[in-house]
């Protein structure tokens, strides 16, 4: 079920296993003025939490905010289909199955510009990725480009999170690092996402930084620069 992150935010874990490995991913649901709801990184949706975010308003926007997290796009999508449905560049190609979508760009959308920032992440085009930010609670909210996999985890998982550099603090993971084609350009996007008065972090996988989240941000990307 949703849980409540801060006002006018919620978030809803989900688990499953690909290649041997138990991932925890998360959806993380906004809601924005005339109560629309904005879902980012979509999970498949129960009737349950259907009805939750029915009671929390209308679900109105439908992010896949990079090239990896659009599994569940079409399943959330079929339980909401009036909402508009945005994702990452390239996804449109990749995703032929799906009819409507609408390419992120650099510019934030007018349907939320005034309330999330927003904020395409170049120089890794294997994923693409768009970083958000709640203004009102001071929440950035990230997907694959930083992450750390805390608590009671497998031991598969607790293996692939070492190697990957993140099961004990928030850092970018080594694989991602290895996908960097463009660090100048990375680096600008990194010092302009700090141009926010970032006071907690989301991320996919798996945690939620309350404490010292914008000193945690700026150790794990100093690793990268």
């Amino acid at each position: 079920m949703l849980q409540q992150v801060a006002q006018d935010i919620w978030h809803l874990p989900y688990h499953f296993t690909t290649s041997g490995v138990r991932l925890s991913t998360r959806m993380t649901v906004v809601r924005l003025r005339q109560n629309r709801l904005w879902l980012h990184s979509p999970v498949p949706v129960s009737p349950q939490v259907r009805a939750q975010l029915v009671a929390l308003g209308e679900v109105a926007f439908i992010v896949a905010p990079n090239k990896a997290h659009h599994l569940f796009v079409g399943d959330c999508a079929a339980a909401f289909p009036d909402a508009l449905v945005f994702v990452a560049p390239g996804l449109v190609e990749k995703r032929g199955d799906l009819q409507g979508l609408r390419e992120l760009s650099e510019t934030p959308e007018p349907q939320w510009q005034e309330e999330l920032g927003q904020l395409f992440v170049p120089g890794i085009p294997a994923v693409n990725e768009t970083v958000w930010f709640h203004h009102a609670s001071r929440t950035l909210i990230l997907t694959d480009l930083c992450q750390w996999w805390q608590g009671s985890i497998p031991l598969s998982s607790r293996l692939f999170a070492t190697l990957n550099g993140v099961r004990s603090r928030l850092a970018v993971p080594y694989m991602i690092r290895l996908m960097v084609k463009d660090r100048p350009a990375l680096g600008r996007s990194i010092h302009r996402m700090f141009e926010w008065d970032i006071g907690r972090v989301i991320v996919a996988h798996n945690a939620i930084v309350e404490t010292d989240a914008r000193e945690a941000l700026r150790r794990a990307f100093a690793e990268v620069l």
